[in-house]
C-alpha cells in the first residue's frame, strides 16, 4: 500500500500526476500547511524538515521525501515515465534537476517576495522575476526543438515542471511570451491523469 502526504501546492501535484498516470493503488492524507498540520510530531517523524510531499510504500519498507526523489522512486518502482535508452534517461534526469534545484526555488521565491512579503521590496522582485524569466527561457528553447523535455517520451521531467506552471498560471505569472513552453504546457494540461492530479487533494486558489 502506498500513502501519500500531500497539500495543494506545485510539490504536491508533482506526485498526484505521477501516481494518476502510474495507475497505482494509493491512499491519500491531506496535510493541511494552513492549519499546520505539517508541523505536527505524527508528520515531523515522517519528515523532519516538515515539508510536502512525503510518500510511504509499505511494500517495500521505503519512506521518501523530496518530489524529485519521489518521482524517481516511481519511475524506478513501476519502469515507466523515465526513458530506458540512457541518452533521453539522463537527459530526463537533468531536467528534472533542473526543476528541483533551480526552477522550484526561483518560482517560490517570487511568489514570496511578490505575493507574500509583509515589506515591499522592488529589488528583490525585479531580481526573482529576471531569474524566472531566465529560466523559462533555458525551457522554451529546449522546448523549441522537442515536444517534452527528455526528448520525444513525456517523463517525470516534465511532471515536476508542469506543477510550477500550473501554479504559475493560476497566480497571473504571465509567460505566454515563451511560446514553446506555453504549448508544451498545454500538451500536458490536457492530458486526463494530469486534470485528475491537479485536483488532489484539492485545486489549488493560491501558491
Amino acid at each position: 500500500m502506498i500513502t501519500l502526504y500531500t497539500d495543494s501546492s506545485p510539490n504536491g501535484f508533482k506526485i498526484t500526476i505521477a501516481l494518476e498516470e502510474l495507475g497505482l493503488a494509493y491512499t491519500l492524507r491531506h496535510v493541511k500547511i494552513a492549519e499546520g498540520e505539517n508541523r505536527r510530531p505524527d508528520f515531523l517523524h515522517l519528515n523532519p524538515h516538515g515539508r510536502i510531499p512525503v510518500l510511504v510504500d509499505d511494500s517495500s519498507g521505503i519512506t521518501l521525501f523530496e518530489s524529485a526523489a519521489i518521482l524517481l522512486y516511481l519511475a524506478d518502482k513501476t519502469g515507466r515515465l523515465l526513458p530506458s535508452v540512457p541518452t533521453m534517461r539522463w537527459e530526463a534526469i537533468q531536467w528534472l534537476m533542473f526543476n528541483a534545484a533551480s526552477v522550484g526555488p526561483i518560482i517560490g521565491q517570487r511568489v514570496h517576495f511578490e505575493l507574500f512579503a509583509a515589506a515591499r521590496n522592488p529589488e528583490a522582485i525585479a531580481h526573482y522575476r529576471r531569474l524566472v524569466n531566465e529560466a523559462f527561457a533555458t525551457l522554451d528553447r529546449r522546448l523549441a526543438a522537442h515536444p517534452y523535455l527528455a526528448g520525444e517520451a513525456y517523463s517525470i521531467a516534465d511532471i515536476a515542471q508542469f506543477g510550477w506552471t500550473h501554479i504559475a498560471r493560476i497566480i497571473g505569472f504571465d509567460f505566454s511570451v515563451h511560446k514553446h513552453m506555453s504549448a508544451w504546457h498545454e500538451r500536458v494540461a490536457a492530458r486526463p491523469a494530469v486534470q485528475r492530479g491537479i485536483a488532489l487533494p484539492a485545486p489549488a486558489t493560491e501558491a
